[in-house]
């Protein structure tokens, strides 16, 4: 162990000795990094100086960005650009190699706008710590008269994510969020602007989340010879609404398309009567049209073929999601 020494009758104040020796211990790699410093206690009965004062040291030290204090464990000698030390063989950072840079830079650039090491630790885990409450509870959000949306995506979340989510619709939102301080709000980006907007003073996440291409299903409406009736079956009007206009674009006049909501009786007969292909956009729309499609199977002389449409929600922003939660 070094020996450090303080003179008591020098001008140098005793926190400026010891702050000088240790930190000419760390510059010349007598301790070097990831080595851990003595205690307080040890230093005091070396030095004969208050821990408190050591402590002060210790302090001034790491604002230097010269150590750094791991709760619960201790001070030790930090790493300096890329020599390395005992963080390096964490397990975290082998599985994700560029893991350290991205961390590195970021903290260099805290303390180059003249943050601390302390003040830049706890905005990271200031940051860590607001993104796992918000991810402790999931709010689906959509419009009232879109509300069939929302049903899509609460239901595609639940089964991807494994996890309990919430519809909420947008009117009641802010009744919702007066009763919780976070929470992860997922929305179609048509409704983004509406949501961001009501939870501009809230401390809540909101994420965009992308629509499927549906591109399986345009090739298929592009193959389709004319004259032909197509059915559009889906819990979200707006979804229909949509579908009518990319359709009337995409084949003008050529096809006839009839679209319905799963529990609307009437149209949904009329559909499967008239239609010789039939999407559906949700697993619920396509359950009740298949079923409905055995009720009147008598009625019918050539049963229309049944399309499963891919999920409503984009694979890469379930991906994101995933991460944003924690959950990958």
């Amino acid at each position: 162990m070094i020996q450090f020494r303080i003179q008591p009758d020098s001008e140098i104040p005793a926190s400026a000795q010891l702050f000088n020796q240790l930190r000419f211990a760390i510059a010349s790699g007598q301790y070097p990094p990831g080595y851990k410093l003595p205690s307080t206690r040890a230093l005091a009965m070396q030095t004969s100086l208050h821990r408190n004062t050591i402590s002060k040291v210790y302090r001034q030290l790491e604002e230097e960005g010269f150590v750094e204090s791991l709760a619960g464990s201790g001070i030790y000698v930090r790493s300096q650009g890329h020599e390395g030390g005992s963080r390096l063989q964490s397990p975290i950072l082998k599985q994700y190699p560029e893991a350290y840079k991205v961390v590195q830079q970021a903290l260099d650039d805290l303390l180059g706008q003249g943050c601390s090491l302390n003040q830049a630790r706890e905005l990271f885990l200031a940051e860590v710590d607001w993104r796992l409450r918000c991810s402790a509870r999931v709010l689906v959000v959509a419009p009232s008269q879109d509300i069939g949306a929302g049903e899509l995506m609460a239901d595609e979340l639940e089964e991807s994510l494994q996890i309990p989510v919430q519809l909420v619709a947008m009117e009641e939102l802010i009744g919702v969020l007066d009763q919780t301080t976070s929470a992860t709000l997922v929305t179609s980006r048509y409704f983004i602007g509406e949501v961001e907007a009501i939870t501009a003073l809230k401390a809540v996440r909101v994420i965009p989340l992308d629509i499927h291409d549906y591109g399986k299903e345009l090739n298929v409406v592009k193959s389709l010879p004319k004259a032909i009736c197509i059915g559009i079956v889906s819990l979200s009007p707006g979804i229909l609404r949509a579908t009518e206009v990319i359709l009337h674009g995409l084949r003008g006049d050529e096809l006839l398309v009839m679209t319905s909501q799963p529990k609307d009786t009437y149209k949904l007969h009329a559909i499967i009567k008239r239609s010789e292909i039939i999407f559906c956009t949700d697993q619920v729309s396509y359950l009740n049209t298949q079923e409905t499609i055995q009720t009147v199977l008598e009625e019918l002389i050539r049963p229309p073929k049944l399309i499963r449409c891919e999920n409503y929600i984009g694979s890469l922003s379930i991906n994101l999601l995933k991460r944003e939660l924690g959950l990958t």
